[in-house]
């Protein structure tokens, strides 16, 4: 069985920096893209950060390009997200996923979910 376990999220002020992990278990890691998703009060859910599980491409939502990196050490069968220069908007609960298959933006397409770590920013 396939689980995700994210930690790292928190509580920061606007400028500041955290990072995310999420841990897989219960499958071959490598072959599998992983995303980063957010969702806020509110709003819709959205991909912020992707990467392809053989290339290790990545692809980024605008709005956090040049401040959140996405990385995967596939030994440890972990993912993260680096975010820095946070900003309040970026206040969400955020979620990794798991697709069994390459680099993908939408959240149709992933196959498995970890239960979410909060983010605030505050101003």
């Amino acid at each position: 069985q396939v689980h995700l376990v994210e930690s790292g999220g928190g509580s920061v002020q606007a400028g500041g920096s955290l990072r995310l992990s999420c841990a897989a278990s219960g499958l071959t890691f490598v072959r599998h893209a992983m995303g980063w998703f957010r969702q806020a009060p509110g709003k819709e859910r959205e991909c912020v950060a992707a990467i392809d599980g053989m290339t290790g491409t990545t692809d980024y939502v605008d709005s956090v390009k040049g401040r959140f990196t996405i990385s995967r050490d596939n030994v440890k069968k972990t993912a993260y997200l680096q975010m820095n220069s946070l900003k309040p908007e970026d206040t969400a609960v955020y979620f990794c996923a798991l697709r069994m298959g390459g680099l993908a933006m939408r959240g149709i397409h992933y196959n498995f979910w970890g239960q979410g770590t909060q983010v605030t920013v505050s101003s």
